[in-house]
């Protein structure tokens, strides 16, 4: 079988995304990118968000009981903005999203249309296989452990004693599993950030429960439903082979979390899955079960089983983290292979979660101005998996987390759910990248696109 490679330009997601030609000139003191290899990492510090597990959470109000006891940083307002602004300050940026024209294409499912021109610029091209969902972590390739640490935000684990705490100033421990919130340098959005679990063990690019639980832990912890958290698999536009998640915030609805779904089953954890209607490509809702574990388990077996499978997928933490939808995809298989229209390719758009949740990012002028939502259905089209397809695919998933016979293909009519999402008014509009925009986001308040 022949190895399936396509020509790509990557997305640059840190400053020291290059190739390593000065390792031969290292000093004992470090590498000169103060980064958090061995040679800068001894007797650095970062700041630490320890957050409150959400099993822990029995009464809120009797955290906040003793007035003398300092209370933590607020999670999503202050920390993440707060520090994602400073780096802005500093220049860290390749280039100013907030300049970015946005809209709203005009249609059933406003989808939202981004011009960034900046993001494909000066990126050097690579050869990035396709074929192969599981990969070996390669350390001689950019990895996480590259980056320059004012890139790094802070350090985000589970608290230990079960209280949220935030420590402005605090040691890395390299020995135990230190899991990062960076930048990312070429942002799509506001606040565009990586969630780079358990950094030091430099793990490829691979879904496994606890980093799963970790994100839906970071979207509980955020509790916005406009911070959404996306993951793309290799094969699926990933382009760095060392295992993280983006995040960043919309301020306002994704067409995906607009769109009718069908429940399917309930695993017997509690956690209901449905399948999406009416929407350009085909793909799983989870929501529910018992415990934010169950939920988390649920999703991450069901990733498993498609990594186990070499099928490339792409997952959205939407509803801080109520609702995860799941999606197989297709698209640069069928690019390698040649079976894409030209006239598609000719837009540099890789579908990953964004374009495939409904925020399409455009990186050539004409593409922005001539944007339709039959241009974006058509794009998304090609990502989807065939109807036959997707059914078999939803029956490996059903059988890995354990979902009875009986319980599967029972997909009646009075089983359409619509979600309790509404759509942007007329009212509301405003546009998304006027100079208030970020001070919005930090007061909490909803602010629409403008359609055009």
């Amino acid at each position: 079988m022949n190895t399936l490679r396509i020509k790509r330009v990557p997305t640059v997601v840190s400053n020291y995304q290059k190739e390593d030609s000065d390792d031969g000139a290292r000093q004992a003191g470090g590498c000169g990118r103060n980064c958090l290899k061995q040679c800068c990492i001894q007797g650095a510090r970062l700041p630490l968000y320890a957050f409150k597990k959400v099993k822990d959470v029995v009464n809120e109000k009797a955290s906040n009981g003793d007035e003398n006891k300092e209370q933590p940083v607020p999670f999503l307002d202050s920390l993440v903005l707060g520090e994602w602004e400073d780096r802005m300050q500093k220049g860290l940026f390749r280039y100013d999203v907030t300049a970015c024209e946005t809209k709203v294409i005009p249609g059933e499912y406003g989808f939202i249309a981004q011009l960034n021109e900046g993001r494909h610029l000066k990126k050097r091209p690579t050869e990035f296989r396709v074929d192969k969902v599981l990969q070996p972590f390669d350390g001689n390739k950019f990895n996480f452990t590259k980056v320059g640490q004012e890139e790094v935000l802070f350090q985000f684990e589970p608290s230990n004693d079960g209280e949220p705490e935030f420590i402005p100033n605090a040691p890395i421990d390299v020995e135990n599993s230190t899991s990062v919130v960076a930048i990312n340098v070429s942002p799509i959005e506001y606040g565009h950030v990586l969630l780079i679990p358990r950094i030091f063990e430099c793990l490829p690019q691979r879904i496994d429960r606890e980093s799963f639980l970790l994100a839906l832990d970071m979207a509980v912890e955020a509790g916005n439903p406009y911070f959404r958290l996306g993951y793309n698999s290799l094969g699926a536009f990933a382009t760095i082979n060392h295992l993280h998640f983006q995040a960043y915030y919309l301020a306002t609805p994704f067409p995906i979390e607009k769109a009718p779904t069908r429940k399917i089953t309930t695993a017997g954890n509690g956690v209901k899955i449905f399948e999406l209607l009416k929407y350009p490509v085909r793909g799983l809702v989870f929501e529910g079960g018992d415990t934010l574990q169950d939920l988390a388990n649920t999703v991450a077996d069901s990733c498993i089983c498609l990594q186990d499978n070499n099928i490339p997928f792409n997952v959205l933490i939407a509803d801080a983290g109520k609702r995860i939808f799941l999606f197989a995809q297709c698209y640069a298989e069928k690019q390698a292979l040649g079976e894409v229209n030209q006239e598609l390719l000719d837009t540099q758009v890789n579908p990953a979660v964004w374009e495939v949740s409904g925020h399409i990012v455009l990186k050539r002028k004409e593409d922005y101005e001539g944007a339709s939502e039959e241009n974006a259905w058509r794009l998304l089209a090609e990502v989807s998996l065939s109807e036959e397809r997707f059914r078999e695919v939803n029956a490996l998933i059903f059988e890995a987390i354990a979902c009875g016979d009986d319980e599967k293909g029972n997909l009646t009519e009075d089983m359409i759910e619509e979600p309790e999402v509404t759509p942007p008014s007329h009212e509301d509009a405003g546009a998304i990248n006027n100079s208030s925009y970020p001070a919005a986001m930090v007061a909490g308040k909803h602010e629409c696109l403008v359609q055009q």
